[in-house]
């Protein structure tokens, strides 16, 4: 059985495509001055000297997150790391335009190092693969996103309103999210029978001109709630208490709030950056650096009203499909760990070739 160091272990997607049968996932170790419980960032097995002392006890170095704060310089000395120990590293790329800083400049100097190094890289989307492929010249295998809800929560009944409410969700407010054009573009046309709903994490009103936001919303007619940040169980309940939901992402790649809302049975409309609608097929509206296309989000609000989940309904195929899904992802993230530590011994024994000796951390 394969020893592997996630980059991070403790998050739920990596515990949804891990086949404990056949992986052994090593706990994160817990970071000098750690302050919270379960803190795994910044990540140990990023940091040269440790993953030095810690290596022999590794099989495979599997990053997803947590490497935005890791200096380039140290990234090129892990990976010096990994290739003097022979250990492939193998890469998922969620984000190719780190959501929480406007610039992708050094998101994009970080992937310049990890992705040319990976032995194995993944991604969640076609059209992310193909941007790797354009950017780095690698061939990405593509695995979808699992399921984000508890499973018995997938194609669960949805209730019915006479007043269907499009909802949208700001969060904290971190870079990418802009909820005020959406917003604005959804009170300023016509649409079907609707309430308009805005949802804030609590700590979104220290972003200044937030509450001003909010007072003017709330005078416009908006049903706004500002709340600590859901829960597992509060976002289950939230997706049952909305019908649309419009994510307000000004630029990002993927989005676990894509997955949890097709759970849910939730319509979503998802801006045309990044890839979030290849994710389901989820209806697509203009968001970038010229703002909203405000009729195409009207548009596509108006369609996912007219075609409503029939409430009552359990989606029994969805939930199959999903359950299965989350069984051949695991299986498949399994054998990417299997084929990359095939790679680096066939290639020890041949004795590596130039271009794959760049490539492979264990040549």
């Amino acid at each position: 059985m394969l020893t592997v160091a996630s980059v991070p272990a403790a998050h739920p997607y990596v515990a949804a495509v891990v086949d404990t049968s056949r992986v052994t996932l090593l706990p994160d170790p817990v970071p000098p001055g750690a302050t919270m419980a379960g803190q795994w960032w910044p990540p140990r097995f990023l940091d040269p000297e440790y993953l030095r002392d810690h290596v022999d006890s590794v099989d495979v170095l599997h990053v997803h997150f947590g490497f935005e704060a890791i200096p380039v310089a140290d990234l090129q000395q892990v990976l010096e790391v990994l290739r003097h120990a022979r250990i492939p590293l193998v890469l998922t790329v969620h984000d190719l335009h780190n959501p929480h800083f406007a610039d992708a400049t050094e998101h994009l100097a970080r992937l310049d190092v990890l992705v040319p190094a990976a032995t194995v890289v993944l991604t969640l989307t076609p059209g992310a693969a193909t941007e790797i492929h354009r950017r780095w010249g690698r061939d990405a295998v593509v695995l979808p996103h699992p399921h984000v809800l508890p499973i018995d929560a997938v194609g669960a009944p949805r209730p019915s309103r006479s007043d269907p409410v499009v909802a949208v969700h700001g969060k904290a407010l971190r870079a990418n999210i802009r909820p005020w054009p959406v917003l604005d573009a959804l009170l300023a046309g016509e649409l079907p029978r609707h309430r308009l709903r805005l949802d804030l994490d609590d700590e979104a009103l220290e972003v200044t001109g937030s509450a001003e936001h909010v007072r003017r919303y709330r005078d416009a007619g908006v049903d706004v709630r500002v709340h600590p940040r859901f829960s597992d169980d509060e976002l289950t309940e939230y997706l049952s208490e909305v019908d649309v939901v419009v994510l307000p992402y000004a630029f990002g790649t993927h989005s676990g709030w894509v997955e949890a809302c097709h759970d849910a049975g939730t319509s979503v409309v998802v801006p045309d950056c990044g890839y979030f609608g290849q994710q389901h097929g989820a209806p697509e509206y203009g968001y970038g650096p010229d703002g909203v296309d405000d009729a195409g989000l009207r548009r596509a609000v108006t369609a996912c009203l007219a075609d409503l989940t029939p409430s009552g309904v359990t989606n029994f195929e969805r939930r199959e499909r999903r359950r299965r899904q989350r069984t051949e992802v695991a299986h498949a993230m399994a054998d990417a760990y299997e084929t990359a530590v095939a790679a680096v011994a066939e290639l020890v024994c041949r004795g590596g070739s130039a271009t794959l000796h760049a490539r492979l951390p264990g040549c």
